[in-house]
């Protein structure tokens, strides 16, 4: 039986990213030794480094002016660093579920924050829209894709400040245009490759505004210079990146794969719609394509660890929803075929099938 893995992170990768990693840990490019030996200084790891940054800037269609680094911590470590580096007098923040809330308050203890918008007043049900980007902050910071509440901004907002974005968990599921952002960050773990490396994508002259004396390692000035390289950086998750990247490239770009996302996501929504057991838990206009939240009607709230029970039966796996929501979350990113959607939908036909005949 075919098993699929829904977890929102770290997330399925594609099974090209999982074999070739594989390979290179026992025997890396021919050299007899295990990619997890080998020197992140050595001609064939720069070589790992440079087409990582290469594709990322293909793909993306990042224009010229910007850099591409590969850090450890994981997104949380920019919640620290983004302010860090560029909050000198003041900074705006959305509150648009879990992670941007902890970004603004990572944010306020480096200085002062305004709360532009803020959906918490719905439980983060829909994407705050129509407020105003205040001119007198060194930037806002938007988080585009909510993996918990299972929200989305599907457009690339104007910003009259450097845009600064967490698109942890839904980079590379869509074209974007990065000209209109300063900054953009996130963690691997959802649609590129394993936990323990963040992407920056990051405009160069974002680099002239930091101003505070900061730990080498807190400054993204000196890890672009570096070509993250100024420490050891994660490279066994930088490989499996690029094997990501390469495979993304090879399925036609973003926009196939935007084009995909948008069908296996309408897919599930409608069934979620159209099931008398089930209901979503967002407003319509911002359902994120990357993370389908739901929950049974009120009527028949008994039975949600009962429907996770069946479907783990027919090979769906982690689809309980987080805490903060209940129900179900089914994470679809880019290395979730159109078979584990179909997959899902099927379940959810025969349990309401069974539960209502």
């Amino acid at each position: 039986m075919k098993k699929y893995n829904f977890n929102p992170g770290p997330s399925m990768l594609p099974s090209v990213t999982l074999e070739n990693t594989a390979k290179a840990i026992m025997d890396f490019e021919g050299t007899g030794f295990s990619l997890m030996e080998i020197s992140h200084r050595s001609k064939e790891f720069d070589a790992v480094m440079n087409q990582a940054v290469a594709l990322m800037k293909e793909l993306l269609e990042i224009p010229d002016g910007y850099s591409v680094i590969f850090l450890g911590g994981g997104a949380s470590m920019q919640f620290a660093m983004v302010p860090l580096n560029f909050l000198n007098t003041k900074a705006a923040y959305v509150d648009s579920g879990t992670w941007a809330n902890k970004a603004l308050k990572d944010a306020k203890m480096v200085g002062e924050v305004v709360v532009v918008a803020s959906s918490k007043d719905k439980n983060y049900a829909y994407y705050p829209k129509n407020f105003t980007i205040p001119t007198d902050v060194d930037y806002l910071h938007i988080t585009t894709n909510n993996t918990i509440y299972g929200t989305e901004i599907h457009t690339d907002i104007s910003s009259p400040v450097p845009l600064i974005a967490d698109a942890s968990s839904d980079i590379l599921s869509r074209p974007m245009d990065i000209s209109k952002y300063a900054v953009v960050y996130g963690g691997a773990q959802k649609n590129i490759g394993p936990a323990g490396v963040a992407f920056v994508i990051i405009k160069n002259d974002m680099l002239e505004k930091i101003k505070r004396p900061l730990p080498n390692m807190l400054n993204y000035k000196v890890h672009v210079e570096n070509n993250s390289l100024y420490n050891t950086p994660p490279c066994t998750a930088v490989y499996s990146c690029l094997q990501t990247l390469k495979w993304l490239k090879e399925l036609g770009g973003l926009k196939t794969m935007y084009k995909i996302n948008v069908e296996k996501a309408k897919m599930l929504y409608d069934e979620i719609d159209r099931n008398k057991l089930f209901k979503g838990t967002v407003v319509p206009e911002d359902r994120s394509i990357m993370n389908v939240c739901f929950v049974m009607n009120d009527e028949f709230k008994s039975m949600e660890e009962e429907f996770l029970e069946f479907a783990k039966k027919r090979g769906l796996y982690y689809l309980k929803g987080h805490r903060s929501v209940g129900g179900f979350r089914a994470s679809i990113y880019n290395a979730m075929p159109k078979e584990g959607v179909v997959a899902l939908i099927d379940a959810m036909k025969e349990f309401e099938k069974m539960k209502l005949k």
